[in-house]
């Protein structure tokens, strides 16, 4: 196996933006219900209203109809090539990923991992903010976007964690920091477990921590914890995504590699308006044009099927939780974690922080770093 670290640049084919502009004509539009007999108006839990049934139709086709009339990709190409990209081949998988250095040689490396269905374009908003502090390694999780389709089974959070440790042991370096949001928060904390004598402390948007179902964790819990479980609980139900991908994500996948408007509903889900739609559409043609609707799917298969650990983590570990994302009952969290050093809780921002509350989320990872290296 070569360990060769390529340049890389993103160079979509014409006849890719072509076929898609295309196909974005040509869309045949889903029925729905009328707007009165979809909902009662009411936010419930994370579902917004004019949601309960699912992405609605208005939402898809304002997003479409700007994709395809003002939407330039070649804008978005630019700017995502402004920052140095590379890939390289681990445990047979093409691994992509933007690498930063900082201007003080002496800064800590940090690893950044996105979630789904975001891209690695989600922490590229930050880079500004941590550069002084730290070396940046910013990665397409495998299967995900320019990393390209995963070609065999196995590739869940833990196998994931491996090839971190082993990128970041190939970028030489030997201490580093771990950052991770949504399906990043699942394999930041298994990084910890894997190369524990690299991995100096561990970041997370949300520690997804639930409760076994024995009577006992319940008890004390106070009026506000009982809150938490049930927007825990509603976050749970809401998301579709989840269930479908960890029980068939190929049958999903024929829709998302045959219809853009199919892969924008599907993201759409998940996004909502948390993102500016130039935003919302970077990430979507990145999965268009990766054609990796499938495999990103298969993570959700793999880590659903994959043995959990069973042992806390012991790794230093901190939280910055965001007001309208899942909230983590600290109870629960310390049953799997044993060592959490840092918890903060914001009054604003969601599960997409990196885009509406990059601030406080820069200045969580800055002040959590430094005060645990």
């Amino acid at each position: 196996m070569s360990e060769k670290i390529q340049p890389f640049r993103i160079s979509i084919p014409q006849a890719d933006l072509d076929d898609l502009n295309e196909r974005l004509r040509r869309t045949r539009w889903a029925n729905e219900l009328p707007s009165d007999q979809r909902g009662n108006g009411q936010q419930h839990g994370p579902i917004p209203p004019g949601w309960e049934y699912g992405v609605p139709v208005d939402y898809v086709r304002e997003l479409l109809d700007y994709w395809a009339h003002g939407f330039d990709w070649r804008v978005q190409e630019a700017r995502l090539n402004a920052y140095p990209q590379f890939i390289t081949e681990i445990d047979g998988q093409t691994i992509h990923f933007a690498h930063l250095k900082s201007k003080n040689p002496d800064a800590l490396p940090l690893i950044l991992t996105h979630g789904w269905p975001n891209t690695f374009a989600e922490y590229l908003g930050l880079v500004d903010e941590l550069t002084d502090d730290f070396h940046l390694v910013i990665p397409s999780l495998p299967g995900f976007g320019f990393s390209g389709a995963t070609r065999e089974k196995g590739w869940d959070a833990q196998r994931t964690a491996r090839a971190w440790a082993e990128l970041m042991r190939r970028l030489g370096y030997e201490r580093y920091g771990v950052t991770g949001n949504d399906a990043g928060a699942i394999v930041a904390p298994l990084l910890g477990r894997v190369d524990p004598a690299g991995v100096v402390a561990v970041h997370v948007n949300q520690i997804f921590s639930f409760p076994t179902g024995d009577p006992a964790e319940f008890e004390g819990l106070s009026p506000e914890d009982f809150q938490y479980l049930q927007f825990l609980q509603s976050f749970v139900e809401h998301s579709v995504h989840d269930k479908l991908q960890q029980a068939q994500p190929q049958t999903i996948a024929h829709a998302l590699a045959d219809s853009p408007a199919g892969q924008l509903a599907w993201s759409g889900q998940l996004f909502g308006n948390s993102l500016h739609r130039e935003d919302i559409l970077t990430n979507v043609s990145i999965y268009w044009f990766t054609n990796t609707g499938a495999s990103s799917a298969r993570f959700y298969y793999e880590n659903h099927h994959a043995q959990q650990p069973k042992e806390p983590t012991t790794v230093p570990l901190g939280l910055a939780s965001f007001a309208y994302d899942f909230r983590p009952l600290r109870r629960f969290a310390e049953r799997d974690h044993q060592n959490i050093v840092s918890w903060n809780e914001y009054d604003r921002g969601s599960h997409w922080a990196t885009h509406d509350a990059p601030d406080l989320l820069a200045a969580d990872i800055k002040q959590f770093f430094s005060k645990t290296v």
